[in-house]
């Protein structure tokens, strides 16, 4: 039996931290990509990936990483999307494609787009994906395994180059949709960016309040503020990008938190039991949906001991 041809003759990994990491894995065990070029801004991030062979080859500099590559992968956070682009815009082959897997798709294509040569193919990405790990050694091969991988193809974006893009996440095991660049970032506003930002605002909370000891909330945490440390546990630069390039949506929906988190004092005041009751029956509908949807088990730890070690 022939073993098809690569999707890819070269990758380049621009960054090379858990999306990255997992990626190579993933294209490496799928035979999706012939040879891997990686780069990192920091030099002992280099060193760890050419010590653990994450890639074929690591470079100093991304102009080095990209030159020759049919693909390229933007994996740095959002606020260094344009310093990266403009590095590498002289350096990128006719015919290639150039996507990202940022948070935030607007804000990448204002930074990106506008460095991207005529004859290069730039299909902005996100997958939703990740884990609380980050690093080179963070990466593993099925991250993406029925997960989604949003594409956010420009007007003018080449029809075939998308549809290559998509095969090549679903190759590596996840599920492909289209969505408009604006809604995308109203969706994750939602999904991702606002209870990322409750989880810091939380564990903040837990450290302010001095009637509660550290030792007491490190050892009673299995009741419920384990799962907010987890989120609040994220890379602090990238997050700190997300909400300074997803401002208003997230905003928007911080306020209608806001607004939700309001009736639900004013219930717990008046000792509105009937009104709590049917709130948390219909919220809890939600999270039923996303074990039927196949996005988490209803696992006492969450579906979450696949992996890397915690």
């Amino acid at each position: 039996m022939m073993t098809p041809a690569p999707l890819f003759e070269r990758a380049a990994l621009i960054g090379l931290g858990l999306i990255a990491g997992s990626m190579a894995h993933a294209m490496r065990e799928g035979g999706l990509v012939r040879r891997i070029a990686g780069h990192a801004r920091s030099a002992e991030t280099r060193d760890t990936a050419r010590e653990i062979g994450l890639v074929d080859e690591v470079f100093a500099t991304a102009a080095e990483a990209v030159r020759g590559a049919d693909l390229v992968v933007l994996a740095v956070p959002v606020g260094a999307m344009a310093a990266v682009a403009a590095e590498i815009a002289p350096h990128l082959a006719p015919g290639a494609i150039v996507t990202d897997v940022g948070s935030v798709k607007q804000s990448v294509i204002d930074a990106v787009a506008p460095h991207i040569p005529p004859g290069v193919h730039f299909v902005p990405g996100h997958p939703l994906a990740g884990t609380e790990h980050s690093g080179p050694r963070s990466g593993f091969s099925t991250l993406f395994r029925n997960r989604w991988w949003l594409l956010t193809p420009l007007p003018d974006s080449d029809g075939a180059a998308v549809e290559r893009l998509a095969a090549l996440a679903r190759g590596m095991g996840a599920n492909v949709e289209m969505m408009e660049p604006a809604h995308h970032d109203l969706v994750l506003a939602v999904t991702s960016h606002a209870p990322h930002l409750i989880a810091y605002t939380m564990v903040g909370v837990a450290d302010h309040l001095r009637q509660v000891t550290q030792s007491e909330v490190i050892r009673y945490s299995a009741a419920g503020f384990r799962d907010f440390t987890r989120i609040a546990a994220s890379d602090p630069t990238m997050w700190r990008d997300v909400f300074l390039h997803n401002k208003e949506a997230t905003l928007d929906i911080l306020g209608r938190f806001a607004e939700e988190l309001f009736v639900l004092q004013r219930a717990i005041r008046m000792g509105d039991g009937q009104q709590l009751h049917d709130y948390f029956t219909r919220t809890r509908a939600i999270r039923r949906g996303i074990i039927e949807a196949g996005q988490d088990t209803a696992a006492p730890d969450f579906g979450r001991s696949a992996g890397p070690a915690a």
